[in-house]
């Protein structure tokens, strides 16, 4: 199947997509973005055409939409990729206003809408979903997780304070919130209660909370916590299982180790991947994005389901809306 995708949003996560596309040798790409330096730098990176405005992008018929743009400007192209019977895929949420409207649209269309779930597709979270189901330390009771890089760290090539993660709706913590929890509800199951402190603490020149401090009850019974910052000066993700039987420890960028009791010994899973981009951190590699398009174009193509749905991503939000209403009352919040 020849394919045409038109990448909307030619900034960081744009040229990701592209790259993406050319390396699976996709098919035919084109780009669009209302910034005139950014569809220079696409078609002087990587040889494709570009165009600063929408209709006229839409004229060469892409059959598909990757949707890079900020957060709070997916939606409204998504709806039209979706009024237009295109297929499309859309960078990690933050707002859910208009999906609804999405959803109920998508219903009745015949296309493939996939949001982004990227930690789904990463290595380690795969092993240690796999060790989950295959019960390889018995029943999780606990779990601890940290994710943390410092805010002027993620893109060192472009000042903090001049892109969306400077925005009270589209912080980077808002924004990483829901992001992290695809893949941790993914692993164990659905959430019952949440309570959360958040709030700025750092010098840095925005008005975002730079920390959400997070208490989960799942349905299944098992508690923990989540903290999410852009505070932490080196990149960091560390993840804890706790059972009776065993402990699970995931360090970002080493890989995934399994204490079993039983045995009394560990065992390692290390984290093989090695494509990197100039800029990025170390630890940020390309590999599960690539594998997240990669998806996207085998539903397109008939030869998969896409495996995370709006509807999963609109129940992410609503989760990460809860936390916000805890800290902001001091209570619990019931999620389902």
């Amino acid at each position: 199947m020849n394919l045409k995708f038109l990448v909307i949003g030619l900034g960081s996560m744009g040229k990701r997509r592209i790259r993406n596309l050319q390396l699976l040798k996709a098919g035919e790409i084109v780009g669009f973005d209302l910034q005139e330096v950014r569809c220079k730098e696409a078609e002087e990176k990587y040889g494709i055409e570009t165009f600063k405005k929408l209709d006229d992008a839409m004229s060469e018929d892409p059959d598909a939409f990757i949707i890079s743009t900020p957060p709070d400007r997916h939606l409204e192209y998504a709806l039209i990729a979706a009024k237009n019977n295109k297929h499309f895929f859309t960078e990690a949420s933050v707002l859910a206003d208009g999906m609804d409207e999405l959803i109920a649209l998508c219903k009745n269309k015949n296309i493939v809408a996939a949001p982004s779930c990227t930690m789904r597709f990463h290595p380690s979270v795969k092993k240690i979903k796999e060790l989950v189901d295959d019960d390889v330390i018995g029943k999780i009771l606990a779990f601890t997780y940290h994710s943390g890089q410092y805010l002027p760290d993620w893109h060192p090539w472009e000042d903090y304070r001049s892109f969306y993660v400077s925005k009270r709706e589209t912080g980077a913590c808002r924004e990483i919130v829901p992001f992290e929890l695809t893949w941790l509800t993914w692993v164990l199951g659905d959430i019952d209660t949440i309570s959360c402190f958040k709030g700025k603490l750092t010098q840095l020149d925005v008005e975002i909370d730079d920390i959400y401090q997070i208490t989960i009850r799942f349905r299944s019974g098992v508690l923990g916590h989540m903290l999410v910052d852009v505070i932490s000066r080196a990149p960091y993700r560390v993840c804890k299982l706790i059972s009776e039987e065993g402990l699970v420890i995931w360090d970002w960028g080493s890989g995934v180790k399994v204490y079993t009791a039983k045995d009394q010994s560990w065992k390692q899973y290390p984290e093989e991947m090695t494509m990197s981009v100039e800029g990025y951190a170390d630890k940020i590699k390309e590999e599960p994005y690539i594998e997240e398009v990669k998806r996207f174009i085998r539903a397109i193509e008939g030869r998969e389901k896409y495996p995370y749905t709006f509807e999963e991503d609109k129940k992410m939000l609503g989760i990460l809306y809860a936390a916000e209403k805890s800290s902001e009352r001091g209570v619990h919040i019931k999620v389902s």
